[in-house]
């Protein structure tokens, strides 16, 4: 097994479902229901990543990450039906590595435990997929496999910020903030087209590979996955 999962969830059937998809990935999972079990679980497993869920019993999912950040760099998958605690799993004062909503598919539960194990180095014999992109930061000049992507300066901007940061989370008042340096009057919603329209032109370079992730009512990150 390349790497050991602990999935802290109270939800039988749930917790099965992803603890399958894992072992069908090559991955071990550990099923742990209470949250007041889930510090035992680490010290006696020492897994490689935590998915865990807020609403657990006796111990509730953020109280867990805060406890668990003190000890060490585990790193954490939160998961959450709470659309509203996003800016708070996102924020450091929690320091979870990733977070996910419910409802979602369990493929993209996998994908994206891989993603936080690969930047960790957690995953035998997978390296971090290297960025397909080249940005000429002098020349404001991006490319793909040594085809030149016909860029505004606003969309270079935006991919340059993304693209600097693998995997992290952007608002979309952080990125209007780093795009637009005359403190221009504009709705975050300018971001959204922006994004469309790299998406578009990224697409075209690069079909069927996705480079830029929406993070649901939050914003986006660069990710080759």
């Amino acid at each position: 097994m390349s790497a050991h999962i602990l999935i802290a969830e109270d939800e039988t059937k749930l917790a099965t479902l992803l603890a399958d998809y894992l072992r069908a990935a090559n991955m071990a999972a550990t099923i742990v229901s209470d949250g007041a079990e889930v510090l035992d679980a680490i010290q006696a497993l020492q897994p490689d990543l935590l998915l865990l869920d807020i609403m657990l019993p006796h111990t509730d999912g953020m109280t867990l990450c805060r406890e668990v950040r003190k000890q060490g760099n585990l790193p954490i998958i939160m998961v959450t039906a709470r659309v509203e605690e996003i800016d708070r799993l996102l924020g450091l004062e929690l320091g979870a590595d990733d977070y996910i909503c419910k409802p979602f598919s369990p493929r993209e539960v996998i994908a994206r435990v891989k993603a936080v194990l690969r930047r960790g180095g957690a995953l035998e014999g997978e390296r971090a997929a290297a960025s397909p992109i080249e940005l000429d930061d002098y020349a404001l000049r991006a490319t793909i496999a040594g085809q030149r992507l016909d860029l505004t300066q606003i969309e270079f901007k935006l991919l340059q910020v993304l693209h600097r940061h693998p995997g992290r989370v952007y608002r979309r008042e952080e990125l209007l903030d780093l795009i637009y340096d005359d403190f221009r009057d504009v709705s975050d919603r300018t971001i959204d087209s922006h994004i469309k329209n790299l998406r578009r032109k990224l697409d075209s370079a690069l079909p069927d590979r996705p480079l830029i992730h929406s993070v649901y009512g939050v914003g986006y990150r660069y990710e080759v996955l």
